[in-house]
């Protein structure tokens, strides 16, 4: 078994990641580390929620702390780049925690906040500087960084970091740093086309794949609600009223959507908050914080938190709109079953979303409805007779068929565990006339979220 005191590193990193109650290393951590201090470059590659940001903090704290170089004014020695700033503020509270007994500095820059405190902390210079593309090129187009002193450069989320919308970035960023340096890219998946572009950035970089790529990790139970548009929302409701519920992320593809998701819930009496581009720095802060202290147990997100945000204990997580790339999906459900734990993911799969839903079965590597099921039509669940009660498979109260599928099994049914406390409400085809019996709304009308 290998251990973290195995690894090489230094005193003072062992020192704190030893207080941090960390023995045992990770796959993608024990594999990583030595490679990444012999000072190569690496592509490494890992489930979400496996540990990834130690895995390139540790040993290149280790490496700072061997050099008595210094990054001089407006310089850094290090920087680690993330595709949104709650990511970099995550990492930001990582490199403090594992360098707290080492005497070097970094900072966090993001866009969304005032510049000119920024430029005051990168004045006399930073050992490591963690920051979101946009607002470092600000700062390096304006004279307040200087960025020809890197020795290290970090990508975090790759894949993201490296889709078309952020190539024009990231290629102008790497054009300003020296040429003999080690450059890492850490991700959950590596797509071909984008791991050809990470080619231009790497020599003879060492590759780690821990596990597949896209396969989602085996404790999260995945389940498919085939619904009608009108009925998303009492769906929603249904699924998050559960007191199973501890704690869940919904996603939404757009911002204005993640808006009206919360309005109909807190018409509904649920309480959520809401994070997407559009929100400020102050507010998303708030929400985040609000989420993760358990005062409220709903957040609505776009995909801005799909990425690297290591919140404890979200028990579930729904995808009202499914994500128009697969490997989005990937990274979502990912939000769940952290640390050791379990979770749930359900999807609320309309008519139009049937392309996307056989992109992420293909991508994932199994299906989460019955292969060759008809999405459009799906198929009437008996009605129970009285003293009877449905299981999981059947249809739920939103008058959508529940499908639910584990890595392996293809379209595992949820009977084999414990019935429902009642049986379903709505069940008969979904095709009839006559909508399907439902509990009276609390309030907010019958507008669709």
């Amino acid at each position: 078994m290998t251990l973290f005191s195995d690894l090489g590193l230094a005193q003072p990193v062992q020192k704190a990641v030893d207080e941090a109650g960390y023995t045992q290393p990770t796959p993608i951590q024990a594999q990583a580390i030595p490679v990444l201090l012999e000072g190569r470059d690496l592509v490494g590659i890992a489930q979400t929620g496996t540990g990834k940001t130690a895995a390139f903090v540790l040993p290149l704290l280790t490496r700072l702390a061997a050099s008595d170089e210094r990054a001089g004014p407006r310089g850094c020695r290090a920087l680690i780049l993330a595709p949104t700033r709650e990511l970099a503020a995550q990492i930001g509270d990582s490199i403090a925690t594992y360098s707290k007994f080492l005497k070097l500095s970094h900072t966090v820059i993001v866009g969304g906040v005032k510049p000119r405190p920024q430029i005051k902390r990168l004045e006399p210079g930073v050992d490591i500087l963690v920051a979101t593309p946009g607002r470092l090129l600000d700062h390096a187009g304006s004279g307040a960084l200087r960025l020809d002193k890197i020795k290290a450069v970090v990508l975090d989320e790759a894949d993201q970091m490296m889709d078309l919308g952020f190539m024009p970035a990231i290629r102008q960023i790497m054009s300003k740093l020296r040429k003999t340096r080690q450059t890492l890219l850490f991700s959950a998946t590596m797509p071909k086309p984008i791991r050809q572009l990470a080619n231009q950035f790497l020599t003879d970089p060492a590759e780690i794949a821990v596990t597949p790529q896209s396969k989602p990790v085996e404790r999260i139970e995945q389940t498919v609600m085939l619904v009608e548009r009108s009925e998303k929302r009492d769906a929603l409701r249904d699924i998050l009223a559960d007191q199973a519920v501890e704690r869940a992320i919904v996603f939404s593809r757009t911002k204005h959507g993640a808006n009206r998701i919360v309005q109909n819930l807190g018409k509904d009496g649920l309480e959520a908050v809401a994070i997407h581009g559009n929100k400020s720095q102050n507010q998303r802060e708030k929400a985040l914080e609000a989420f993760k202290s358990g005062d409220v147990k709903i957040m609505v997100a776009t995909d801005i938190a799909a990425r690297g945000i290591d919140i404890d204990n979200v028990s579930h997580v729904v995808n009202y709109d499914l994500p128009n790339v697969p490997e989005v999906y990937v990274h979502r459900i990912g939000r769940t079953a952290r640390a050791g734990t379990d979770g749930i993911a359900i999807s609320l799969v309309e008519m139009d979303d049937r392309i996307l839903l056989r992109d992420i079965e293909k991508t994932i590597g199994f299906h989460l409805t019955d292969e060759g099921a008809d999405l459009h039509c799906p198929k009437p669940a008996k009605k129970p007779q009285r003293g009877q009660r449905h299981r999981g498979g059947g249809q739920g109260r939103s008058g959508g068929q529940r499908k639910s599928a584990t890595p392996g099994k293809p379209s595992a049914q949820r009977g084999q565990g414990k019935p429902s406390a009642k049986p379903a409400e709505g069940s008969g085809n979904a095709q009839a006339k006559r909508r399907p019996r439902r509990k009276p709304r609390r309030s907010g009308g019958a507008a669709a979220a």
